[in-house]
């Protein structure tokens, strides 16, 4: 039997206008302190501070510094999970911020913003515990930016964290636009990534004696020009494939010399697992066959990474209405395309049904057209939004479970 609790949900979105300044507190030391990759100390640390006090089961990770917290309701229901994640990036700030980092790395890509709201949502949610079915699993994750830290969460045993699998997941991104508006879609919403890692092997000698050497240069530059050519002859528009060569390298030798190798580097995004395995299959061979046409060989290495970010149709559409039933129709879009990025909340949702959506948050004085994008030194995100994003998670895990 169903039951449907959803019309008895607290109003969290007018809830959260009381813990928005602690969010915003919370969000601005994140960013004024952030760390890379897997391992996050300060900010596992100013995690776990943020959430004492709240009746939740905490552990944290052995092989990286995630959170995971279980909040467990008073009403029998499922099991939902909610995603922030935590790490930042490489890159020397830009932004005049009076609280801009000053240590080499930035969260250019909203994850301060990602972790505050999840912190806000765990708040308004728990501030709820006696109105609310099942458990809501809350996920602070490190490595988002290329480390895989959701895989290594679900390995730890994430998804088992509340006893039961989660029957949804969902997690909000921030992304520049007009601020306060939601935006996903069904289906495939964020690319897949992988690596491609190739060296064109000849025969070096004198830059005036080609005739007697295998150059490798003018081969690696014809397999860049049949890579492009490859992708955009074998693969449907509408299941889309980036091939982008964005390294190449003969090493450092006199420039007359003709090198012994040249070794290219190529991101690769795609929508699907049937383009994935195309891709597989069919770049070594064009590369191979380009080197081996002028008398060469060559080195193939291509490495998936991050899987696509597929949204289910159903979960998808339960967030729309909700978050419409919540914030308004006008807040909240579909989005036209997928966006050719990755994610690795991707790994979350190849074994939970669920959504992942973008939130709107350039501040009011920035035209959203012309606004920094995310990763650039400079991109802005306006911390007002901390307490629709809370409200939106907390919603989502509450509505979810009382309909189950």
């Amino acid at each position: 039997m169903t039951t449907d609790r959803s019309a008895e949900a607290p109003d969290f979105a007018a809830e959260a206008v009381a813990i928005l300044p602690d969010l915003v507190a919370l969000r601005r030391a994140l960013h004024a302190d952030p760390e890379l990759g897997l391992d996050l100390p300060r900010t596992q640390a100013k995690v776990l501070a943020a959430l004492e006090g709240l009746p939740l089961e905490i552990t944290t990770g052995t092989a990286t510094t995630s959170v995971v917290a279980v909040l467990r309701g008073s009403l029998p229901g499922p099991a939902v999970l909610l995603r922030g994640d935590m790490d930042a990036l490489p890159l020397d700030e830009a932004t005049g911020l009076d609280y801009a980092s000053t240590n080499g790395a930035m969260h250019a890509c909203g994850h301060d913003l990602h972790t505050a709201g999840l912190v806000g949502a765990a708040r308004l949610l728990a501030a709820h515990r006696d109105r609310l079915a099942g458990s809501v699993i809350f996920m602070f994750q490190p490595g988002e930016e290329g480390d895989g830290g959701a895989r290594i969460m679900i390995d730890e045993g994430l998804l088992d964290a509340a006893g039961d699998r989660p029957v949804g997941a969902y997690a909000i991104h921030m992304a520049p636009g007009p601020r306060g508006v939601f935006g996903t879609r069904p289906g495939p919403v964020m690319a897949g990534a992988a690596m491609l890692h190739v060296t064109v092997r000849g025969r070096g000698g004198h830059g005036s004696q080609p005739q007697h050497a295998l150059d490798p240069v003018p081969v690696a530059a014809e397999t860049v020009l049949a890579l492009q050519s490859f992708v955009t002859r074998s693969f449907d528009a509408f299941d889309p494939v980036v091939l982008t060569v964005t390294r190449m390298s003969t090493g450092d030798g006199a420039i007359n010399v003709i090198p012994e190798q040249v070794e290219l580097g190529a991101t690769v995004r795609f929508m699907s697992a049937a383009s994935l395995e195309r891709l597989q299959a069919g770049l070594p061979r064009v590369i191979e066959g380009v080197a081996a046409t002028h008398g060469l060989t060559a080195d193939v290495r291509f490495e998936a990474y991050y899987p696509a970010t597929v949204n289910d149709a159903a979960e998808t559409a339960f967030t729309v209405e909700t978050l419409a039933g919540v914030f308004g129709e006008q807040r909240v879009m579909t989005m036209p395309a997928p966006v050719m990025g990755s994610e690795d909340f991707s790994f979350v949702l190849d074994e939970v049904p669920g959504t992942f959506l973008m939130l709107m948050a350039s501040p009011p004085d920035i035209d959203p057209a012309t606004a920094e994008f995310n990763h650039s030194p400079r991109v802005l995100f306006d911390d007002a939004v901390l307490g629709d994003q809370a409200a939106a998670l907390a919603t989502l895990a509450f509505a979810r479970t009382a309909r189950a």
